[in-house]
C-alpha cells in the first residue's frame, strides 16, 4: 500500500475525532454557554446535516479542481471550522464552526476513496479504501477517548485546537505524499457525474449504506442507558465499552477491505446477515455484562465490515464518473445514522424499553441484506443477458469453428 494512504488516514483520523468527540463533551460545552444539553445536542445534529448537504455541494464546487488540491482545500475548511469552534465566544458561533468543519467530511472521504482506489492495482482497491477509513475507526479507539479526557481536564476548547492541529498534519501529509493524479478523461463534468444516479445499482448500494450502517447506530446511539440501566455497568465503564466498539470497527474495516477485493457481494451478504442476527441477539445479551461487551465488539466489527465493500460497490457501478456518487454515499452513512437514531428514540418513547432500538437495528440491517440480494440477482441477470447476446453475435458473425468450413477455390 502506498505511503500516500497514510496522509489520507491522518485526515480521516482528525475528521472522525471531531465528529464523535463532541458527544462526550456536551455537558462542558453546555455549561460554558449556559444552554441545556438538548440544545447543545444541535452541535451533533448540525454536523450530521452539514455532512449530508456538504458532500454533494463541495464535490460539485470542486469538479474543476484537481483531486489532490481539492483534498487540501477540504482539510483547510476542516482546520478553520475547528479553530472557529475552539475560539467561539457564543454558542451560535460554535455551531457555525461545526457546520464549516462538517462541509469537509463527506467530500473528503468521497474524493479520498476515489484517490485511494486509483493509487493501487484494481484487485487492491477495497483494501486501499479500508486503509484510509482505518483513520476514522482508530479515531473511535484513540482520538475520541483522549479528546474527551483532555476536554474534561484541560477544557473542551483545547480538544478542538488539538483536532485542528491534526488537520494541519493531514494537510501537510497530503501536500507531501499524495501524487498529482491525472484528471479523468474529459475532466469531471457535472452531467456525467449526475448520470451515475440513473444506474439502479448505484442507488441500491446507497440504500444499503443507509439501512446497513443505520442498523449499527440504532443500537449504539442508546448504548449508555442500555449498558447502565440494563446490563448494570457503572457510568464510568461506558467509555471503555465505546473503545471496545471502536476496536471492533478497526478489525471489521480491515477484514471487510481484504475480502471485498476477493468476493465483494458475498462479503456483503455475510456481513449484513450476521449484523442483523447480532443486533437481534443484543436484546438478550444486553442483560449480562460479559454478553453485552462481546456483542458491542461484534456490532462494531460487522457494521464496519460493510463500509469498504459498499464504498467500492458505488465506485464500481459509477465507473467513469465516481466522484460525486462516492461523496454522496458518505452522506448516506450519516443519513442512516440520523434516521436510525430517530427510529430508536421513537420505540423508546413508546415505552418498549432500552433494548428496543436493537430490534430497529436488526430490521434495518435485514432490509439492507434484502437489497443486497436483489442487487446481486439483478447483476447476474444482466451478466447472463450480456453473455447470451455475445454468443448470438459470435454465431451470427460466422467465427471459424461455429459453422462448417467452406473450401477455398483457387
Amino acid at each position: 500500500m502506498p505511503l500516500a494512504l497514510l496522509a489520507l488516514a491522518i485526515g480521516a483520523f482528525g475528521i472522525g475525532t471531531t465528529e464523535f468527540v463532541i458527544m462526550g463533551l456536551l455537558p462542558e460545552v453546555a455549561g460554558t454557554y449556559g444552554v441545556s444539553i438538548p440544545t447543545a445536542g444541535f452541535l451533533v445534529t448540525g454536523y450530521a446535516l452539514g455532512v449530508v448537504l456538504g458532500a454533494p455541494l463541495m464535490t460539485v464546487l470542486g469538479t474543476r479542481i484537481p483531486r489532490k488540491r481539492m483534498l487540501m482545500l477540504l482539510m483547510g475548511f476542516f482546520i478553520v471550522g475547528n479553530v472557529l469552534s475552539a475560539l467561539a465566544p457564543a454558542f451560535g458561533v460554535m455551531l457555525a464552526g461545526r457546520v464549516v468543519a462538517s462541509l469537509a467530511h463527506g467530500a473528503f472521504f468521497g474524493i479520498g476513496a476515489v484517490v485511494a482506489a486509483e493509487l493501487v492495482a484494481p484487485e487492491k482497491k477495497a483494501g486501499a479504501i479500508a486503509m484510509m477509513f482505518t483513520g476514522l475507526t482508530v479515531a473511535n479507539v484513540v482520538g475520541v477517548p483522549l479528546g474527551t479526557l483532555v476536554g474534561q481536564t484541560l477544557g473542551w476548547r483545547v480538544t478542538f485546537l488539538i483536532v485542528a492541529a491534526l488537520g494541519v498534519m493531514g494537510l501537510l501529509g497530503i501536500a507531501r505524499l499524495v501524487p498529482e493524479l491525472p484528471r479523468p478523461e474529459g475532466g469531471v463534468r457535472i452531467r456525467r457525474e449526475l448520470a451515475a444516479f440513473r444506474n439502479v445499482q448505484v442507488l441500491l448500494a446507497m440504500a444499503m449504506t443507509v439501512l446497513g450502517f443505520g442498523g449499527v447506530f440504532a443500537a449504539i446511539t442508546y448504548i449508555t442507558p442500555m449498558m447502565t440501566d440494563v446490563a448494570g455497568f457503572a457510568d464510568s465503564s461506558v467509555t471503555w465499552l465505546l473503545v471496545l466498539f471502536g476496536l471492533g470497527m478497526v478489525a471489521g474495516n480491515l477484514i471487510g477491505g481484504r475480502y471485498a477485493d476477493r468476493a465483494l457481494m458475498p462479503m456483503l451478504y455475510v456481513a449484513l446477515g450476521a449484523l442483523a442476527i447480532t443486533l437481534a441477539v443484543f436484546t438478550l445479551t444486553a442483560h449480562t455484562k460479559a454478553g453485552a461487551a462481546v456483542t458491542v465488539v461484534l456490532i462494531g466489527a460487522l457494521g464496519f465490515a460493510t463500509v469498504p465493500p459498499l464504498q467500492k460497490r458505488v465506485l464500481d457501478q459509477a465507473a467513469g464518473a465516481p466522484t460525486l456518487a462516492s461523496a454522496v454515499n458518505i452522506g448516506a452513512f450519516n443519513l442512516g445514522n440520523a434516521l436510525a437514531a430517530w427510529l430508536g428514540g421513537l420505540v423508546i418513547a413508546a415505552g418498549l424499553g432500552w433494548t428496543a432500538p436493537n430490534w430497529v437495528g436488526a430490521a434495518l440491517a435485514a432490509s439492507a441484506l434484502v437489497l443486497a440480494l436483489l442487487s446481486g440477482a439483478l447483476e447476474r441477470r444482466t451478466a447472463g443477458r450480456t453473455a447470451h447476446g455475445d454468443r448470438d453475435t459470435v454465431v451470427a458473425a460466422g467465427v471459424p469453428g461455429t459453422s462448417p468450413a467452406v473450401p477455398a477455390h483457387h
